[in-house]
């Protein structure tokens, strides 16, 4: 048999078609694997070592003894297999592994106070992980980066961009992380009842950063990834499920289901992006925006909003309107408002600018946009650029518009984005 002990669907696999499926099943399979891996073994560097040893493992076997009918399950036994291997020839991992032994009984110990309280196990062991990546500990920084490296399956590069820093900076973010996790010994595990109200905001965080790299990919061939996207989605319900009395909760799951409804209008038939004010209506996703809607209203029910709750409200107005035109403009720049309040932040003073501009006119947004200038932030996002020359354009300025547009050029990160920018670069000449 190969390294894990699950029999073979099939003959045999090309190579290609092996390679085929490993990345099929990675892609699908590689959180939940790396979180059982890490919380058995204490390690997220032991645990993505030897899921790649089981990735390296599966193209050698399958193309010859076939997928396996349970490729997953291959996947997390090989990947055990060889983790307990290299603890057995380490004799410093093996007098760790007495000590994560003891843990794993302690955490045991306190599972069913947690049962009586109401919380127990999370549905998905994933979410273990995202606690522990998210832990106070950490900081806060390197929390979402982490998570996002080793949950979402996002290169460093990619969650480089995503923040908009140097893969440098960003790799030692990551490797700082871990370190921290291991000498400090931060438990993988759900906490209790009475921490889970502080440790939210970090995890929802974390999930709303994953949409965010599936909504709008930071690179590669594809404007959207929708693999990450509903995952967040699913992540999102789960958390929402756990702590349905939590409004930010609610506020999350609500902004992304009102955002993720549009997923079919937003690409063309080449994969092209199709903005806002263009995108066929009648294909989105009208019972999301129903399930949306309806949590928007707890999300801002019973105090102040947060500012998922605030967000999802923008995002309703915008489901809600039968065109861009007729959307209630000056309440979304309100909401802006109380957004950039609780989340000063140059991103969200930049959708306000362009709200303001749907407003009062592009001058006016223009003027907004041109304040922001100097925000070192602003220089590698591209929709800031794009947003200049979109107004630039509606004020006639076409030779300004054209160089917002190449410095929007310069920094995007997937090819469609390149292609609809080179063609406004066309029409623009």
């Amino acid at each position: 048999m190969a390294d894990g002990d699950v029999s073979a669907a099939g003959e045999g696999v090309s190579a290609g078609e092996a390679a085929e499926a490993v990345e099929a099943v990675f892609r699908e399979e590689r959180g939940l694997l790396l979180a059982s891996l890490a919380r058995r073994f204490g390690d997220l560097d032991l645990a993505e070592e030897v899921t790649s040893e089981a990735i390296e493992a599966a193209l050698r076997h399958w193309p010859a003894e076939g997928v396996p009918a349970r490729p997953g399950a291959w996947l997390l036994t090989t990947a055990r297999r060889r983790a307990v291997d290299r603890l057995r020839r380490d004799q410093a991992y093996a007098a760790r592994l007495a000590v994560l032994q003891a843990d794993a009984e302690r955490d045991d110990a306190l599972a069913p106070a947690a049962d009586a309280a109401g919380v127990g196990e999370l549905p998905d062991e994933r979410l273990q992980l995202f606690f522990t990546c998210t832990h106070p500990a950490l900081a806060a920084e390197d929390r979402t980066a982490l998570t996002l490296r080793c949950l979402a399956g996002l290169t460093t590069p990619e969650v480089a961009r995503a923040f908009l820093v140097p893969t440098a900076t960003m790799a030692q973010r990551i490797v700082r992380a871990k370190k921290k996790i291991r000498e400090a010994r931060i438990p993988f595990r759900v906490p209790g009842p009475d921490e889970l109200p502080e440790r939210l905001p970090g995890v929802l965080q974390v999930v709303y950063s994953v949409f965010t790299e599936g909504y709008a990919a930071s690179s590669g061939p594809s404007l959207q990834r929708l693999d990450l996207a509903g995952e967040a989605v699913r992540l999102a319900r789960i958390l929402h499920r756990l702590l349905p009395a939590e409004r930010e909760t609610a506020g999350l799951l609500a902004l992304l289901l009102l955002v993720h409804a549009r997923r079919d209008a937003r690409t063309g038939p080449e994969g092209e992006p199709v903005l806002l004010e263009e995108q066929d209506r009648g294909r989105w996703d009208r019972a999301m925006i129903e399930e949306g809607r309806d949590l928007v209203v707890r999300a801002l029910t019973g105090g102040p909003a947060g500012p998922y709750g605030v967000q999802a409200a923008i995002a309703a107005l915008h489901d809600e309107a039968a065109d861009v035109e007729s959307a209630d403009w000056a309440q979304i720049v309100a909401l802006y408002d109380v957004l950039l309040a609780l989340t000063p932040s140059p991103v969200v003073a930049v959708n306000r600018a362009v709200a303001v501009a749907m407003r009062d006119g592009p001058g006016a947004g223009l003027a907004l946009l041109d304040a922001l200038a100097g925000e070192p932030r602003l220089r590698a996002y591209p929709p800031y650029a794009v947003a200049r020359g979109d107004l630039l354009t509606r004020l006639g300025r076409e030779r300004e518009a054209a160089v917002a547009y190449r410095e929007a050029l310069e920094a995007a990160g997937t090819e469609p984005e390149r292609a609809a920018l080179r063609r406004k670069l066309g029409e623009g000449r």
